[in-house]
C-alpha cells in the first residue's frame, strides 16, 4: 500500500510539473525594449517637433526609450510603407499626418498601402494650419500687394513646398487655380530644407505649416500673408484667412499616432493612456499653444473614423489638382 501511495504521489508531482511547463507564459509588461516612432519628414518639421516632445514624455512615463526615427521621402509614403511592413508587436509606431494618409494614396495611385485597413490609428494628437509666407525681399507687406505682383507676371515667383504631393503643394496648386497667380513650384524633401532656402533667399514664397515659421515671423524674416484655418489664428491675429479673402481654401494638417494593423489591444490601450496623460502635461500644453497646435480630444475609435473621413474628404481636391 505504501509503495502504491508513493507511486501515485510521484505521478501527481510529474503531472503538476508538466502542467506548469506547458502553461502559456504570462503576457510580459510592455514595453520591454526601446520603441521606435517613425516621422515622415526630416528633422525640424511639425511632425518631428511633436514626435520628439511626446517621445520624451512617453520615455519618462513608461520606462523605456521612445526613439524618433526620421524616414522622409515620397510625400511621407516611405515612412508609412515602413510602418505597414513592421511587426505589429508594439515596438514601431508613427507620428501619422495628413500627407501620407489623406493625400498620397490618391495623388499616387501606386501607393503600396491602404491608409485605413493596413493600420491601427490609435491616438489623435491635434491639428496645425498652413500659412502662405513671403520673404521681405518681395517687398509685399500684405496679401493684396503680393497677389497683384504675382498676377502681373505669371510664373515669375517661385514657391516652395515640403515635397510633391505634400499638403503645401496641393493647397498651393489650388491657390494657383483660384487666383491665377501662376506661382512656380519648387519641391523640397521636407519643410526643414525648404525653410533654410527660404531664409537664405533662394525661394521667396513658401506654403508651410504655421508653427515652425512663427520664430521667423517674430524676427521679421517671414511675412505671413494668409492662413488656411476657418478663423484667424491666435498666434497670427493680424493675418487673414484665405476664406476671409474670398477663396475656398481650408487645410488642416492632422497629427496622430498610428501602428501597423494587428497590434495587441492591451498595448494600444496602454499607449493611448500614456499619450493622453502626456498631452495634459503643463509643459506639453504650453508648447502646443506656442506652436498653434489645436487639440480636440478623440477616442481611438473616433480617430480611426476620422482618418477614413479625411481620406475621402481630400480625394476630390487631390484628384482635381493632379489632373
Amino acid at each position: 500500500m505504501t509503495t502504491r501511495r508513493h507511486l501515485l504521489a510521484l505521478l501527481a508531482s510529474v503531472s503538476a510539473v508538466a502542467a506548469i511547463a506547458t502553461a502559456p507564459a504570462a503576457q510580459a509588461a510592455w514595453p520591454e525594449k526601446p520603441v521606435r516612432i517613425l516621422v515622415s519628414f526630416p528633422p525640424g518639421g511639425s511632425s518631428d517637433l511633436v514626435a520628439r516632445l511626446l517621445a520624451e514624455k512617453l520615455s519618462a512615463d513608461l520606462g523605456q526609450q521612445f526613439v524618433v526615427e526620421n524616414k522622409p521621402g515620397a510625400a511621407g509614403t516611405v515612412a508609412a510603407g515602413a510602418l505597414q511592413e513592421a511587426d505589429p508587436d508594439g515596438y514601431t509606431f508613427m507620428l501619422s499626418n495628413l500627407t501620407p494618409f489623406s493625400v498620397a494614396p490618391t495623388r499616387f495611385p501606386d501607393t503600396p498601402y491602404d491608409p485605413v485597413a493596413d493600420f491601427d490609428h490609435i491616438t489623435y494628437v491635434g491639428t496645425v494650419h498652413l500659412g502662405l509666407f513671403g520673404a521681405p525681399s518681395l517687398e509685399t507687406a500684405d496679401f493684396g500687394a503680393f497677389l497683384e505682383r504675382a498676377k502681373a507676371d505669371p510664373g515669375s515667383i517661385d514657391y516652395g513646398s515640403s515635397g510633391v504631393g505634400s499638403w503645401g503643394h496641393i493647397i498651393a496648386e489650388q491657390f494657383n487655380r483660384e487666383t491665377e497667380a501662376g506661382l512656380f513650384h519648387i519641391p523640397y524633401k521636407g519643410s526643414g530644407p525648404m525653410r533654410l532656402d527660404f531664409r537664405a533667399g533662394v525661394v521667396p514664397v513658401i506654403f508651410d505649416a504655421v508653427p515652425q515659421n512663427l520664430p521667423a515671423v517674430e524676427e521679421g524674416t517671414a511675412i505671413p500673408l494668409a492662413v488656411s484655418s476657418t478663423t484667424r489664428l491666435p498666434t497670427l491675429p493680424d493675418t487673414p484667412t484665405f476664406t476671409e479673402l474670398g477663396y475656398d481654401i481650408v487645410a488642416e494638417n492632422w497629427l496622430g499616432v498610428s501602428a501597423p494593423a494587428g497590434v495587441p489591444d492591451e498595448i494600444k490601450t496602454t499607449l493611448d493612456a500614456a499619450l493622453q496623460k502626456a498631452m495634459t502635461n503643463a509643459d506639453v500644453v504650453a508648447q502646443f499653444d506656442t506652436w498653434g497646435l489645436v487639440r480636440a480630444p478623440k477616442t481611438s475609435a473616433e480617430f480611426e473614423a476620422f482618418v477614413a473621413e479625411q481620406f475621402e474628404a481630400w480625394k476630390p481636391l487631390v484628384t482635381a489638382i493632379s489632373n
